[in-house]
């Protein structure tokens, strides 16, 4: 079979969406009821780690564990990877010792060099540009609340980071729009972001204008890795830019909230919605383990017959 990588979230195509959503729920609906699937029995994922985790490292590491097989944990800190040893020769051979590797890293030229390289799927884990697996997470939990998310309107609040690249990218993939408001000087850079056109994102310069009729807003931290030392500055500019009460009002009443975690309340998001009514940010936590199953699957395994009808994006 050729080896497929997950470097990006339009890697993939909505048809292949459409079938790892249907997948997911079929995993999920299984887990839940304490039947066993180990299509990965004898399989070994490398997870490869610069950046720091919690959801990413628990999400990919029980999700390989649920599906029969083993992972090896690296920190590049405790390997030749932090003493300099080229990427290449670490893809070379690490792929051929296990089966998958996930990877989260900073550029987004680490893991395309590592995946050029790699006799084994490749999975973004997280880069400073992308941040693939979140949003499929994230849309999974949509379909699971709203039944899908083509022709929807997303709002994404605050900075023009990887998680908001990746939202744009999937509303190209799957169809649906995307509303950004960031502050000035915090723009989003479609090079940057890999779109192919605007014809899906609309760009508002008040918050409350993006979030008007809105089937769902997101958010994330206004400070990311790495950022720290602009973190006074960035609380100073994005001070209006903090999703309430006000603003989801604004939205549709059957609005969902989500946040890609962790979250800072009082910061970039007000405690009465992200623990309120309409915030789905606990399921859309646990979802990243089951969307995160059937990618792995589907990336060793192939397409694999999924009990019921597929849903549709």
């Amino acid at each position: 079979m050729e080896v497929r990588h997950y470097l990006q979230f339009k890697d993939f195509t909505c048809e292949e969406y459409e079938y790892l959503f249907a997948r997911a729920r079929w995993i999920k609906d299984v887990f839940k009821r304490y039947i066993p699937h180990q299509p990965l029995r004898d399989r070994t994922l490398a997870m490869v780690f610069e950046k720091h985790s919690t959801r990413t490292r628990v999400s990919f590491e029980a999700g390989m564990t649920q599906l029969g097989g083993s992972v090896i944990t690296l920190m590049t800190r405790d390997t030749q990877m932090g003493r300099g040893e080229p990427i290449e020769d670490v893809a070379r051979v690490i792929t051929r010792m296990v089966d998958l590797v996930m990877i989260r890293t900073y550029e987004q030229s680490i893991i395309e060099r590592f995946a050029q390289f790699s006799r084994v799927p490749v999975i973004n884990g997280l880069t400073n540009e992308y941040h693939p697996c979140q949003i499929l997470g994230d849309i999974f939990t949509c379909v699971e609340h709203r039944g899908g998310i083509c022709g929807k309107t997303v709002a994404w609040i605050g900075d023009s980071n990887n998680v908001c690249n990746t939202w744009l990218q999937a509303a190209e993939v799957l169809d649906f729009n995307v509303h950004v408001s960031t502050p000035p000087g915090y723009e989003i850079e479609p090079g940057r972001a890999g779109l192919y056109g605007t014809d899906h994102y609309e760009v508002f310069a008040d918050p409350m204008d993006a979030v008007k009729g809105a089937d769902l807003i997101t958010t994330d931290v206004w400070t990311s890795m790495g950022m720290e030392a602009e973190d006074a500055e960035r609380r100073r500019d994005f001070e209006d830019w903090r999703v309430d009460g006000d603003m989801m009002r604004a939205a549709r009443p059957d609005a969902l909230f989500m946040h890609c975690l962790p979250a800072h309340r009082g910061e970039e998001v007000a405690a009465e919605v992200i623990d309120g009514p309409q915030s789905v940010v606990w399921d859309e936590a646990e979802n990243r383990l089951h969307a995160q199953k059937a990618l792995m699957e589907y990336l060793l395994v192939g397409r694999v017959k999924t009990q019921g009808d597929l849903w549709s994006t």
